[in-house]
């Protein structure tokens, strides 16, 4: 080893073998923003809740620095204190501690590299931070070596779905979801709810379906629902549900958002074509049956020619590949919201 050099926290080597030189990265990380946070914990426990609730113990670069976290958690939820002594106990015959001359020697280290519980928040985001970064380049180099591999059971589509998902998940890691809001904040959110129903002219809060009776009872499709569409076999489940699609998305196009939207239509049995027929058929007045045979007259084709011209610049996306995943239908939609606006 010749020299090494530190910048951002990530470690540059460079290894000298006569006539080739090879440089190494080490994965980002900052033991001394690991050890601060970890001291002002031991010190004030107090600094743990302003971090408990993104941060998590294999987010520490140093594993033993996340088993110090997790522990010190488990003390603090249960009401205890954690501190340098109660640490101590707790790591007394843990072979990991040697190097650094025992357990309680290491943990009155890290009390003493303690930073302020104010700081504490931040330096949890950094140590979070680099975890994702470190992440990120195990995702990057699955990806590279899933891609080199020779396997016929896996399409290269499917493996862009699968990276697209990690992904995904990485960036919800730590996404502070959910915690108390006050009810002020949630009252004006139904007020500006009422007055957007109130301004319209079905009054709706939510996405109408173009079924009146049904608009009724729901007050329109609302992004925190999931509706349910059950019945037997041949009841008209499919015929009800691309009407539900096609009222959404026309009204998306003639209001531009106001009550409409557009529409993802995931089908596991009837191909695109099929449930474009059935909208056809629909909207022209003529029957399925009939397009498919082609037993139609000058007016009938007439008809399915302007139907078609109204239906064209609609904004539904139909996606009917068979015996989808429910993992594989989420990363589609994300990817249909990311590029489309799926409403």
């Amino acid at each position: 080893m010749r020299n090494g050099t530190e910048t951002d926290s990530t470690v540059t080597v460079a290894l000298d073998f006569g006539e080739d030189a090879v440089t190494l990265r080490a994965p980002p990380h900052n033991h001394e923003a690991e050890q601060g946070l970890l001291g002002a914990i031991l010190i004030n426990n107090r600094a743990y809740e302003r971090v408990s609730d993104f941060l998590r113990a294999e987010h520490f670069a140093d594993a033993l620095h996340g088993r110090i976290f997790a522990a010190a958690g488990k003390l603090i939820d249960r009401g205890q204190i954690a501190d340098a002594v109660t640490l101590g106990q707790y790591f007394a015959r843990e072979e990991d501690f040697e190097r650094d001359g025992g357990a309680a020697v290491y943990l009155a280290d890290l009390a003493r590299a303690a930073v302020t519980v104010i700081n504490a928040a931040e330096y949890g985001r950094l140590i979070h931070d680099l975890y994702l970064r470190r992440a990120l380049i195990d995702i990057g180099q699955d990806v590279v070596n899933q891609a080199f591999l020779p396997r016929l059971d896996v399409s290269a589509a499917q493996q862009i779905e699968a990276a697209e998902q990690n992904l995904f998940d990485l960036a919800t890691t730590g996404e502070r979801e959910g915690g108390f809001r006050r009810f002020a904040e949630s009252l004006a959110g139904a007020i500006k709810l009422a007055e957007a129903a109130y301004k319209r002219d079905g009054h709706l809060g939510g996405i109408a379906t173009g079924l009146d009776d049904l608009d009724k009872l729901l007050g329109g499709l609302h992004a925190s629902d999931l509706v349910i569409l059950a019945g037997r076999p041949g009841m008209g489940k499919t015929a009800l549900a691309t009407n539900i699609a096609f009222n959404a998305a026309r009204r998306f196009a003639e209001s531009k958002g106001a009550d409409g939207a557009a529409v993802g239509l995931f089908s596991l049995e009837m191909s695109a074509e099929q449930l474009a027929t059935r909208i056809l058929a629909e909207q022209s007045g003529i029957s399925s049956e009939k397009i498919r045979r082609g037993d139609l007259g000058n007016e009938d084709f007439n008809r399915i020619v302007r139907a078609s011209q109204a239906l064209e610049s609609l904004p539904i996306y139909i996606d009917d590949t068979p015996a989808l995943s429910v993992a594989a239908l989420r990363t589609r939609a994300r990817r249909l919201k990311r590029t489309d606006g799926l409403g």
